[in-house]
């Protein structure tokens, strides 16, 4: 299959590299030029512009957010120029509103739209263990699904309505949060009350939760090691504020999601926007003096 990739970062790159061992024609655009020059090195074709990459049977995309979606044009702009019939996959998580205004635009311009955000850090997308939450029609999603074969190891439909596929990621972004939350203020009351953390870490993590979050983020946690980020703690605030928004915009709220904007909030102020989101785990920490 002849294939765009738009967005090269930490995911994107080991995405675009899986797809390249599967044999795919995969032309590649990045905002900046050494993460292209990486991949043409294993064998894809630098776009010279972006809708250079919008010109085969598919495109992929993971950019950041809502607005660097808009800003490179992938919201309307770019569209009129795109291969008819082309399928859109989009990779990111984004708010449920966009993702339903770009599903709309794309089926006006006669293309098929797939919102498929991913569950995973970048040691699993290296490995194509990835989980994609798909949302699309039917048809786009039974012609790329051998391709979401190539880069995850699970693919969960939600349905014909895309914006459903980027609820169920935010809802889940939301989980990982506040268990980064909860196991920060755990660890920093043992701290101060004279307890290793690592014990504690060792006992739940082998019968109570023994789950990959507590297990995995818990380490991080445990041992502060929050460079480098697989997941920066600004994209962390970026999807606590699209459950804040998706909270909103179906009449509810949600009180943890208030505190954890608040403590994201907090540790960008103290210019740890660099590090992993589980440094939200650190907060109640410093704030302990721990």
């Amino acid at each position: 299959m002849k294939i765009g990739f738009i967005g090269l970062g930490r995911m994107g790159h080991h995405v675009a590299s899986n797809l390249l061992k599967a044999g795919h024609q995969v032309t590649v655009w990045n905002r900046s030029a050494a993460p292209v020059a990486a991949l043409v090195a294993k064998g894809a074709v630098a776009a010279k512009a972006l809708e250079d990459a919008l010109q085969g049977d598919a495109a992929f995309s993971m950019l950041s957010n809502d607005a660097v979606m808009r800003e490179v044009g992938l919201a309307g702009p770019l569209l009129s120029k795109t291969a008819k019939g082309l399928i859109h996959v989009n990779l990111a998580t984004i708010s449920v509103e966009f993702a339903r205004a770009l599903q709309a635009a794309h089926k006006a311009a006669g293309l098929g739209y797939i919102s498929a955000p991913v569950f995973g850090r970048p040691e699993m997308a290296e490995a194509a263990q990835l989980v994609l939450v798909a949302g699309g029609d039917d048809a786009s999603l039974a012609k790329m699904q051998p391709v979401f074969d190539v880069i995850g190891s699970r693919t969960v439909p939600v349905g014909a309505e895309a914006e459903k596929a980027n609820l169920f990621k935010i809802a889940g972004n939301f989980m990982i949060a506040s268990e980064l939350q909860a196991t920060g203020e755990a660890f920093a009351l043992l701290r101060k009350g004279g307890v290793d953390p690592a014990l504690f870490h060792d006992v739940l993590g082998g019968r109570l939760f023994t789950g990959a979050v507590f297990k995995n983020y818990g380490t991080m946690i445990l041992n502060r090691a929050y460079e480098p980020a697989g997941f920066a703690l600004t994209l962390g605030l970026k999807d606590v504020n699209l459950a804040r928004s998706a909270a909103q915009g179906l009449d509810m709220t949600l009180p943890t999601a208030e505190l954890l904007k608040t403590n994201y909030d907090q540790a960008v102020q103290w210019g740890w926007q660099d590090k992993d989101w589980a440094a939200i785990g650190e907060v109640p920490a410093k704030k302990a003096g721990v």
